[in-house]
């Protein structure tokens, strides 16, 4: 099972290896691919019940449940890719995985924590962060939807009142910003759910939501007027998640196991949790919440700018949480006394999260995901409703980077707002209270909002851009990468015929159980001789693999699938590489499903396509030999070999965007191979170019190899969706197998190159 959610490279190539290598043994393979473009080539409860092992390369999270009672390895994808005949021979003797955290070779405790226990498939993130941010991604729809939803009806339908910004009762207006209200209620609770669920599966998301609503539900602790908020939301998910591992853990009669993750584990965690967070957590909470007010109430007398630096950085904290509340809370009550400077601080400082944090996403466009470039475009229009919220997925996703980020911006601005003495004369912030004449001192007002949040964009792209590179310096200190992977020590024996079933898990974005690669119990033991045998291999590839950020596609960004070829080749069911178009699915003599060899490239004569990938890539875009002799030189050499088509607006901003993607993790994938990308509108058009070196470029690939083979891609943001990804699959699919690539080096002209080229459909 190939399972990429981060990338598409790696997904097919150990596909592509997985199956060379079990046809080469006499062993019948089926390959399940997970990549960027959709699952393909699914593994049916037929392929599951007949086969005599699975194999989980992966760096992510899989869905382990359909696998109980089989053998499981769990490895990295590099291993798919590096050591697959290790791998088929060392399922054989793993362990049978029995529903339970830990169950299969390479799960469990050693690996969460990186031990030794075996070979191990490539570093992965931990459990802890991959939980976090499954919990922000189904939160942030939430976000979004009730965001805007609110920031619409407060536009349209919203006057200023002394009680803040109001609509009038009864109407449509009020309907709608009521359906958006329940969008922020339910915010929290989904996040502190999926944080849980994430850890301890579904007996794990009643507690993690049920949790979450207490955390921002004050009331139930001694907070009247505010709650843990969003912080409160992410402990109550890892106590929920940790709760119910441990107590899955209890041997309960076997009369009772039916009935406990339906009914026992989520009452006994849901109420344990409740009360230890209304008991326990709560108090302290309530307690800061009391003295923080008094504080500073004794602060009023003090230096206006001080005042507003310290208000705005507690505005910019937790948004929403106690910290927050009782600054707001603190600038609300003064209004009615006539002290209205001390709200008009805390207004200037309200929008300036969610603007920081939109603006730093159209700074820095390639730290980002497509999902939070989206995100940051709604936290832009949130911010100038005074919608504090539309930050929050940043700062659970990166709380090291944003928050600083959040409080240094804060500051500013309510220090900006406190020395130019802006007023504001309701209990609401941001640009709109400006518009609707509840502010005064207007242009000082904006000024404070705009510094504010490009001090606070500036310093979260600084921040994530620090910690981006010491990751990419950290996995490149690794040896090549985080799915450089020590040598499986498994002795391959010749034994008899077997059959393999090979495929990527997930059918589910969320985990059954953790599942973490780096760990491969029954390295060193011999495989049985004789007797044949049936395996279901699933791969999955690593959230940091050479052309892949964590949580991210092979480009940096997460990838939207929709609308996206299924199976990443055409449409006409043309078979390429072995591999029919719904996947790596080949009969029992190890042929194709007619019985032939179907391999595209068991012959050098193909009749060369009339288009070579779609068309992308042309004789104007083939270069038999590179001059450059390093990785930077060649990718402008190819981009002026791009910019030969017409295609290329700005060579040097293509230049600087595929580097940008190689500062986030290589793009060479191993076997003399690099294929730089880049997504960006200084390209009309895709356009794929294809260089080869004689001596070789040092890419940093994973295996150490000088790439000798080089492709480029570029394609505008537009088509970025779906034209890259497809390219990306077919080009990983072929050069996966060995003769394609020697054909490709030997070729003696570009006409020649191009015939080769043309055999991938």
């Amino acid at each position: 099972m190939t399972a990429c959610p981060t990338g598409i490279a790696h997904t097919y190539m150990a596909a592509e290896k997985l199956a060379q290598t079990a046809r080469s043994l006499g062993h019948e393979i089926k390959v399940e691919t997970q990549g960027s473009i959709g699952a393909e080539n699914v593994l049916s409860d037929n392929d599951v019940r007949d086969a005599d092992g699975v194999i989980i390369a992966a760096d992510k999270d899989v869905d382990r449940s359909r696998f109980v009672g089989k053998k499981v390895l769990v490895v990295g994808v590099a291993e798919g890719i590096r050591h697959p005949e290790q791998l088929i021979e060392r399922v054989q003797s793993a362990p049978v995985y029995g529903g339970e955290p830990g169950d299969g070779a390479g799960g469990g405790a050693a690996a969460a924590s990186g031990g030794s226990g075996g070979t191990g498939g490539g570093k992965e993130r931990s459990v802890a962060y991959k939980a976090l941010m499954n919990g922000v991604s189904y939160m942030i729809p939430f976000v979004v939807v009730g965001g805007l939803l609110i920031a619409i009806s407060l536009a349209v339908g919203g006057h200023a009142t002394p009680e803040g910004l109001k609509i009038a009762p009864g109407s449509f207006w009020e309907d709608v910003n009521n359906i958006g209200t329940i969008g922020f209620q339910l915010m929290v609770p989904i996040l502190s759910g999926y944080i849980a669920y994430a850890i301890g599966d579904r007996p794990a998301l009643v507690p993690g939501m049920i949790g979450g609503w207490i955390a921002t539900h004050g009331e139930l602790y001694g907070m009247k007027d505010a709650s843990a908020g969003f912080i409160g939301g992410i402990v109550t998910g890892f106590l929920a998640g940790y709760l119910v591992v441990w107590i899955k853990k209890v041997k309960v009669p076997r009369f009772a196991q039916p009935i406990m993750p339906i009914i026992v584990i989520p009452i006994v965690a849901t109420t344990a949790l409740g009360l230890f967070f209304i008991y326990v957590l709560g108090k302290p909470i309530s307690w800061v919440f009391t003295h923080l007010t008094g504080w500073l109430s004794g602060m009023t007398g003090t230096s206006a700018i001080v005042l507003g630096a310290i208000l705005g950085l507690m505005i910019a904290f937790d948004m929403g949480g106690p910290v927050n509340k009782t600054a707001f809370l603190f600038g609300s009550g003064l209004i009615a006394s006539g002290n209205q400077t001390v709200m008009g601080m805390c207004a200037a400082a309200i929008p300036v999260m969610p603007l920081g944090q939109g603006l730093a996403t159209l700074i820095r466009r390639h730290l980002y995901s497509e999902q939070e470039r989206e995100t940051g475009m709604a936290a832009l229009f949130m911010g100038l409703f005074g919608i504090s919220e539309g930050a929050i997925p940043f700062a659970a996703a990166r709380p090291a980077q944003v928050i600083p980020a959040n409080m240094l911006g804060g500051a500013v601005a309510g220090a900006l707002a406190g020395m130019a003495g802006v007023a504001d004369a309701v209990p609401h912030g941001g640009p709109i209270v400006a518009v609707l004449g509840a502010v005064d001192g207007v242009p000082m007002f904006f000024v404070a909002v705009v510094i504010g949040a490009v001090v606070t964009a500036l310093t979260t792209v600084a921040l994530v851009d620090v910690a981006e590179r010491r990751k990419s310096g950290a996995q490149g200190g690794a040896g090549g990468g985080a799915e450089v992977v020590a040598a499986a020590d498994a002795a391959v024996t010749a034994g008899g015929a077997s059959s393999v079933v090979a495929g990527p898990g997930v059918a589910e974005p969320v985990v059954a159980e953790p599942v973490v690669a780096g760990v491969g119990a029954g390295a060193g033991a011999e495989a049985a001789a004789g007797g044949a045998s049936r395996t279901a291999v699933a791969v999955a590839p690593v959230s940091g693999v050479p052309g892949a950020a964590p949580g991210q596609g092979t480009d940096g960004e997460a990838v939207d699938v929709d609308g996206v070829e299924t199976d990443g080749v055409d449409t006409d069911g043309v078979e390429t590489d072995g591999v029919d178009t719904a996947g790596n699915d080949v009969s029992r003599d190890g042929h194709g499903v007619d019985g032939g060899n179907n391999s595209a490239s068991d012959s050098g004569d193909n009749a060369p396509s009339d288009e070579v990938l779609s068309g992308y890539l042309t004789e104007q875009t083939v270069k038999t030999q590179l001059d450059a002799d390093g990785k930077e030189a060649a990718i402008r050499e190819m981009a002026e070999l791009a910019a030969g088509t017409g295609k290329v607006a700005d060579v040097d901003e293509l230049v600087r965007v595929a580097l940008a993607r190689e500062a986030r993790g290589t793009t060479g994938l191993g076997e003399e191979i690099a294929i730089p990308h880049a997504k960006t509108d200084a390209v009309t058009a895709p356009v794929v170019g294809f260089a080869r070196s004689a001596n070789g470029i040092d890419w940093g690939s994973l295996d150490g190899t000088l790439a000798k083979l080089v492709f480029m891609i570029a394609v505008p943001e537009a088509a970025a969706g779906d034209e890259h990804l497809r390219i990306l699959a077919l080009l990983s699919r072929k050069l996966m197998d060995a003769d394609f690539r020697a054909r490709l080096q030997g070729a003696e002209d570009k006409a020649a190159i191009l015939r080769a080229l043309g055999e991938i459909r």
